[in-house]
């Protein structure tokens, strides 16, 4: 369908559904987004994912939904910072926004996209791959364990994104044969189904505390995911989806309890300063606050949440709240100097306020871990290669045996190469020697490395060791294996 008629039919049987205006002469600094549309439940959460998948960053927003009417103002800026300027980005906006607000069906609208817009990514194929999810307990290393079994099995992973979290994984990943690269049969994927979750499961530990965490390590084929994964979805999808079932192993209610060194996570100490103290108005301003009080007389919870500002922090508690069964009838959303300030007027889907303290703290709860996932401590690693499989299990490999630990990963494919980005912190709790990473980088041959700190490195006066070299001997302990990575790339 051409999207001219497309608009056109929209605003001529449902002219009293949707209005969508676009204004860049109310803002010096961004563009103001206004929409006019009948409410459902779920509509605010999906205007939002589609801003942010539209690479929008939503500055401002305020939100009100009473008597079956949603009114959306979002002030925005684009992927580079400026206002939204150019005409075709405009009439995309506006022709999404009307997608979503009419409900039109998700298939037809990732089929529309893919056939009449340059600025989503179409990543049909003829052979497309299989989808897989995996939750469950985290432990160092376990990443790596992961990709060294789906290399065993001879399977190519297409695409992959792994959470980690409070010693929780979660990972959604896009799975082929490696000789066909074709999708996987039933019979063969219950196989890799029952090897990954024994691999989710090798070192659960059998404290009576831990049997719902034993429950929850499983691996499973779709399971909520877009009927053909990623290539008719979107990026918000996997991560939704992520979301999903980092809740579902409830890593908000912190690392469980664990027997041995190698099941549980250190306490990272990337943002104290150096002497190990911190000032107590400074950690606040650090901190995420989130609070509920009520407002008896309209019949709402009022959730206030208080953090540093980054991308996406609106599409995390917007989703949070929404597959909390909570629905939200008015939201103010703001930022300053780095910070963002949101309030958000809830009831639960039954209409009714939260109104016990046990809901109210799980609430709160479920939005700290929402805000914290996506917030990485450590170094980010990025990575280009020719891609070949095993090559992910022969990064993830080197990175474990020196002592590093994947905490967060995005793995895609790209023509012949693979793009991966790790984000790597150490096992022990110290800091990342950047000495390590940076003759990394020098001796990888084939690999394109790029080295992003996320977090600050302390820099001691005198070395943990006291010796006067850094931890890891770079020299002694890396070469080898960088050398024999290198050689099986070439010969790849």
């Amino acid at each position: 369908m051409h999207w001219n008629f497309f608009i056109f039919f929209s605003f001529f049987f449902f002219p009293y559904r949707c209005r969508v205006t676009i204004d860049n002469e109310s803002s010096d600094e961004c563009t103001v987004l206004k929409i006019d549309s009948v409410n459902k439940q779920g509509l605010l959460l999906e205007v939002v994912q589609a801003l942010t998948d539209m690479n929008l960053t939503i500055l401002k927003s305020y939100i009100s939904s009473d008597a079956g009417w949603l009114m959306d103002v979002f002030h925005v800026k684009d992927g580079s910072g400026n206002k939204v300027t150019d005409q075709n980005v405009i009439n995309y906006i506006q022709k999404e926004m009307v997608l979503q607000a009419i409900g039109a069906n998700k298939e037809a609208m990732a089929k529309a996209r893919a056939r009449n817009t340059k600025f989503l990514e179409s990543k049909t194929s003829a052979h497309e791959p299989t989808a897989i999810e995996m939750r469950g307990k985290d432990r160092p290393g376990l990443f790596s364990e992961i990709s060294a079994a789906l290399a065993d099995l001879h399977i190519n992973v297409v695409e992959a994104h792994a959470w980690s979290h409070n010693a929780r994984l979660a990972c959604v990943a896009y799975i082929s044969d490696q000789s066909t690269s074709s999708p996987i049969d039933d019979h063969r994927l219950a196989t890799i189904e029952d090897h990954l979750t024994t691999v989710l499961r090798a070192t659960t530990s059998q404290n009576a505390g831990d049997d719902v965490c034993t429950n929850q390590q499983e691996v499973k084929h779709f399971a909520g995911l877009p009927d053909h994964g990623r290539w008719e979805g979107t990026m918000t999808d996997v991560e939704r989806r992520l979301h999903q079932l980092m809740l579902s192993v409830r890593d908000f209610d912190g690392p469980p309890s664990a027997s041995g060194p190698s099941s549980s996570w250190p306490r990272s100490t990337a943002n104290i300063p150096l002497g190990g103290h911190e000032d107590e108005e400074e950690r606040e301003k650090k901190e995420c606050q989130v609070r509920i009080e009520s407002c008896d007389e309209r019949g709402y919870s009022i959730v206030t949440v208080s953090c540093k500002d980054r991308r996406r922090l609106m599409f995390d508690t917007v989703c949070t709240l929404t597959d909390l069964q909570y629905v939200i009838f008015h939201a103010s959303v703001d930022s300053d100097e780095g910070y963002a300030f949101q309030e958000y007027f809830i009831r639960r889907i039954d209409g009714c306020a939260l109104n016990t303290e046990g809901e109210k703290e799980r609430v709160i709860k479920c939005l700290e871990a929402a805000i914290e996932r996506r917030v990485c401590e450590g170094i980010r690693l990025e990575l280009r290669a020719t891609n070949r499989v095993g090559l992910l299990s022969d990064i993830t490999r080197v990175l474990r045996e020196n002592g590093l630990a994947v905490v967060r990963a995005d793995i895609a494919t790209q023509g012949e190469d693979a793009v991966n980005a790790f984000y790597v912190r150490d096992m022990s709790g110290n800091d990342v020697d950047m000495e390590f990473i940076k003759t990394m980088k020098r001796e990888m041959g084939p690999i394109d490395l790029d080295v992003k700190n996320e977090t600050p490195i302390i820099s001691r006066t005198s070395p943990p060791n006291g010796n006067g070299r850094p931890r890891f001997s770079v020299g002694d302990i890396l070469r080898s294996h960088v050398e024999r990575l290198s050689h099986n790339i070439a010969i790849g």
